[in-house]
């Protein structure tokens, strides 16, 4: 599955360069469970409604279950947003990748420990 959601991420990015924008960084860096931020580290749920303000971010309704791949940090201070990827309603759907407010959802299963600190890149917050 982590290896299914890399090869979307960069055949997204690869499809989409010509048409896309490069957004402001919300942090230089990120805690993932990997080097590559590829595997999830936890299921959390949505404690509300969330409306993405920008395409970095997606959209949330209260009990969406979230897969969580990667916590921004941001100097001195809690992980603000964390990226994850939110499914359909069918379970054959690819879920959509992006980043949620952290204090929107309520962690129910860690699957990894977030502990690889690597630098956030311009890709991460790239927008089509």
């Amino acid at each position: 599955m982590a290896r299914m959601l890399m090869l979307l991420l960069l055949g997204l990015v690869a499809l989409c360069a010509g048409n896309g924008v490069f957004m402001d960084r919300l942090a230089s860096r990120k805690l993932c469970a990997d080097e590559e931020c590829v595997y999830t580290i936890s299921l959390a749920q949505a404690q509300e409604d969330y409306n993405a303000p920008d395409c970095r971010f997606i959209n949330v309704k209260k009990g969406q279950q979230i897969y969580v791949y990667s916590k921004l940090v941001k100097e001195n201070e809690a992980a603000e947003f964390w990226a994850g990827s939110v499914y359909g309603d069918h379970k054959d759907e690819m879920g959509i990748v992006g980043y949620f407010p952290s204090s929107l959802v309520k962690e129910q299963r860690v699957y990894q420990k977030a502990t690889k600190e690597v630098p956030t890149t311009d890709i991460d917050f790239f927008c089509e």
